[in-house]
């Protein structure tokens, strides 16, 4: 039986407080706690890299033959993410790449998609990591409730720590929320409507039927992570369902991250995870023009995946933003003065596609003759000198350290000032790039750091992606 071997996810580092946001309008209602926010350089893709690199704690690359890549909010209208996202990660090239969009269920629809290949016999291992940076309106409360985040789930037949036992799945074509593709910020229709016509009315229907075809009663499942715009109508579902609120509903992140859309639920799932233990049954709910609904049961396999972030371990480490104008800034919300620089070079489409594996995965070289890794990759070797005889060496998962460091206040930056690193890996390598993430009067040499695929600039319609350094945060 299919089921998830692994999980992982991913919270950015920067939280707004809604009060914040409630003080620079002076005309929202106040709304407490905060939400997460992507940095200046992380998008779905960035942020899916760093759940799927949760995910992958211990696994081994070749045992994934699949990659769907799930989010609404993609970077690009025509180009496929996952395989952005598989060559970030360094999956063998015959990895089959799927992107799910243009839904609140995509994350769960990539889920059930993935489940089909592996019990159809297609698919060994599919890696599903979902993501998003939905943007409501300024002014607006969307604009308070709507986070940051991104899930990752592993689906397989073997080492596997919950069974998927079963699903159902309708759909609804249903206009309740929605952003066409001339739309920056998603759209919403009466409050009223889209609640009694549309969720309350799919969503326990759907769970009614899963629990009916499982033969289970709510009373059987110890969690339930189950999308909702807001905690209000999560609880009005719940009790509509049967279910207990406080005791079997998980905790939908609201207060401290906000409604991460189609990652909601397999984040919410993964939090679940972190608590479960064998023998209970959970479900997991997306929700969409129509509603998925999944009957899990977790085995002892999972005491053997604990060690991942997860959820909780994101929560623990934050920084807050110092206003609502650097939120603005950093989502390009509002034109400001261009610095008096050059303007930035021309992107090199072949150069991208030359340096896929030691630029895009951070792939380096480790000489065979005296054990020494290199980047970027070699044909002499910088010690022994010998020639072309080097294997291939990740560099995006080793331990490292700063050897020197500057901060630059005269370069352009959105986040001032620029620190340069030049960072030593604890086997070997040494690599010169930026830190983010960073208190520029914490950082020191031997300060340890750990790599992160971020974005680098955006150009004629191109995202470029590379790696920087970053303290480490769990």
């Amino acid at each position: 039986m299919a089921g998830i071997a692994s999980y992982g996810a991913y919270i950015p580092l920067h939280r707004l407080s809604r009060p914040e946001i409630q003080k620079a309008w002076d005309s929202m209602m106040p709304i407490p706690g905060e939400k997460a926010v992507a940095g200046y350089d992380e998008d779905s893709i960035t942020m899916a890299v760093a759940a799927a690199r949760d995910c992958m704690t211990g696994v081994d690359p070749q045992k994934i033959d699949r990659l769907h890549f799930a989010s609404t909010t993609s970077p690009y209208k025509e180009k496929q993410a996952a395989s952005v996202v598989a060559g970030a990660l360094g999956l063998n090239k015959e990895t089959l790449t799927m992107d799910f969009a243009g839904s609140l269920r995509s994350g769960t629809n990539a889920l059930r998609a993935a489940v089909d290949a592996v019990e159809a016999g297609s698919a060994q291992g599919v890696l599903i990591t979902c993501a998003e940076t939905r943007m409501g309106a300024p002014n607006g409360d969307k604009e308070m409730s709507f986070g940051d985040g991104a899930a990752a789930l592993l689906v397989a037949k073997s080492g596997v720590a919950v069974t998927i036992e079963g699903s159902v799945s309708i759909f609804q074509e249903f206009h309740d929320q929605w952003r066409s593709d001339e739309d920056t910020f998603v759209r919403f229709w009466e409050e009223r409507f889209a609640r009694g016509a549309g969720y309350l009315r799919v969503v326990p229907s759907t769970v009614a039927v899963a629990l009916q075809k499982y033969n289970l009663a709510t009373a059987d499942i110890a969690k339930a992570a189950i999308y909702a715009p807001d905690p209000r109508l999560l609880g009005m579902a719940a009790g509509k369902m049967g279910f207990d609120p406080m005791a079997q509903i998980q905790d939908p992140l609201y207060m401290t991250v906000g409604n991460t859309g189609s990652a909601l639920p397999l984040m919410m799932l993964v939090a679940a995870l972190e608590d479960a233990k064998a023998g209970d049954k959970l479900m997991c709910v997306g929700y969409g023009d129509g509603c998925d609904v999944f009957i899990l049961t977790v085995t002892e396999e999972i005491e053997k995946i604990r060690d991942r972030r997860g959820i909780k371990r994101h929560l623990e480490s934050k920084r807050m933003m110092p206003n609502y104008l650097k939120y603005v800034q950093w989502r390009g919300l509002m034109d400001t003065a261009s610095p008096s620089r050059p303007p930035i070079n021309h992107i090199s489409v072949p150069a991208l596609w030359r340096d896929m594996d030691w630029g895009l995965a951070l792939h380096g070289v480790k000489c065979k003759n005296c054990g020494t890794p290199q980047y970027p990759r070699q044909r002499v070797c910088v010690i022994c000198q010998a020639a072309d005889n080097f294997e291939p060496y990740n560099f995006a998962d080793k331990k490292a350290t700063i050897s020197s460091f500057s901060h630059d206040n005269l370069a352009a930056s959105i986040d001032p000032p620029t620190t340069i690193a030049a960072v030593d890996f604890e086997e070997g390598g040494r690599i010169v790039c930026n830190m983010v993430d960073r208190d520029p009067q914490e950082v020191k040499t031997g300060m340890p750091v750990e790599m992160a695929f971020r974005k680098v600039h955006y150009f004629e319609g191109i995202h470029n992606y590379w790696w920087k350094c970053t303290p480490i945060r769990c």
